[in-house]
């Protein structure tokens, strides 16, 4: 019987490659030009987004938030840096492609969920759902009539297809939008405060929406003012100043350091600090 350990004299196998992320963003600067001077929305931000994810970006408003979905979605011109999207179609730049190529583009692999739903409202709810499809020509009119009612269903709103989105409420408004972003079925779904103007309990379904999607393969980035979601993303940064942060600490300090300025002025029992 061999006296060696187990595993003795064998290679170790060797480790695996971190599988490619699906979108890369390198050094991304944006710098507004105003009246008042230049206002750098984007300082450098660096990120990588891995396949399945769902990432919530979190910051304050003017943090930078829109700004970053802006340079990802290519809706918005970056003023240096690098943003790379790693498809089945293969590598693409996306400030390297055309208005017309980035149009084709972002319509086949990105689908996009505002804030204010962006429903157009002289058309019907299936209509809404059917137009991304005939933009980008991947079905035929009858094919994306039939796919539009099936994402109706899937979002629980088939029995208002055919009603303007006016006679519907805000939180099932929310929910054409996440089935009108998925017409072409992208990889992709970008969303810039979804939940913001929606109530505790619509947001909630919203919310489960997303998390069937991204059991269903999908990459979801979505961003919000909100730090109490973020035990619900998968993986969440913070941005802050143009910047991605480790935490939003800074404020967190100036407060302490106000109140610890405070406590020298008064009784110790008339300041109270709510632990986290």
């Amino acid at each position: 019987m061999s006296t060696h350990p187990r595993g003795a004299g064998q290679e170790s196998p060797a480790p695996r490659a971190a599988p490619e992320p699906l979108i890369q963003l390198r050094q991304v600067v944006k710098v507004y030009e105003t009246a008042a001077g230049d206002f750098p929305a984007l300082r450098g931000v660096s990120a990588e987004v891995a396949r399945g994810e769902f990432l919530g970006v979190i910051g304050k408003s003017g943090a930078g938030k829109s700004t970053l979905l802006n340079m990802i979605t290519g809706v918005d011109h970056l003023t240096s840096g690098e943003v790379t999207v790693h498809t089945q179609e293969g590598e693409v730049s996306v400030h390297r492609l055309s208005e017309n190529d980035l149009a084709l583009w972002r319509g086949r692999n990105m689908g996009v969920v505002y804030q204010s739903f962006q429903l157009l409202p002289m058309l019907t709810l299936v209509e809404n759902i059917m137009l991304p499809m005939d933009l980008c020509g991947l079905y035929q009119r009858r094919e994306s009539r039939r796919r539009a009612l099936e994402l109706l269903q899937m979002v629980e709103l088939e029995e208002h297809a055919f009603k303007l989105p006016n006679f519907i409420s805000g939180g099932q408004q929310q929910r054409v939008a996440i089935a009108r972003a998925l017409a072409n079925d992208p990889p992709i779904i970008v969303a810039d405060e979804p939940t913001g103007s929606l109530d505790s309990v619509t947001a909630d379904h919203v919310f489960e929406v997303f998390e069937r999607l991204v059991e269903q393969g999908k990459t979801i980035i979505m961003v919000t003012h909100d730090n109490s979601l973020a035990p619900r993303f998968s993986r969440h940064l913070y941005i802050q100043d143009g910047e991605i942060v480790p935490e939003p600490s800074t404020q967190l300090h100036q407060e302490r350091k106000f109140i610890g300025t405070a406590k020298t002025r008064r009784p110790r029992s008339s300041i109270g600090l709510r632990k986290g």
